[in-house]
């Protein structure tokens, strides 16, 4: 099992730039895979960005070249640093990490907005 804090969210003007973090409460080198899923009004979820244990990062279609996923390892936490934000970026942003199954945080809120 896992439980993950994220923090970081909050609103922003188009163009502008958040870091969510989600700190895991175990080594992060024991989680398969650790990342970010979002979810908007009326859309789909989706995956952003996910890091496996190995370093190796995935992003989704929409976020690539604009977002980063990184992880300090010391820390058992991951970061997204979000780049360029526009408005479609608007949505709750989750945490998920696999351990087999898939542990979720509770979500934070990323406004962009003029």
């Amino acid at each position: 099992q896992v439980q993950l804090v994220e923090s970081g969210g909050g609103s922003v003007q188009p163009g502008g730039s958040l870091r969510l973090s989600c700190a895991a409460s175990r080594n992060i080198l024991t989680i398969y895979s650790i990342g970010w899923y979002r979810q908007a009004p009326e859309k789909q979820r989706e995956m952003v960005a996910i890091i496996g244990s190995s370093g190796d990062t995935h992003y989704g279609d929409s976020v690539k070249g604009r977002f980063t996923i990184s992880r300090d390892i010391g820390k058992n936490t991951a970061y997204l640093q979000m780049n360029s934000l526009e408005s479609d970026d608007t949505a709750v942003y989750y945490c998920v990490a696999r351990i087999g199954v898939d542990y979720w945080g509770q979500g934070i809120q990323v406004t962009v907005s003029s």
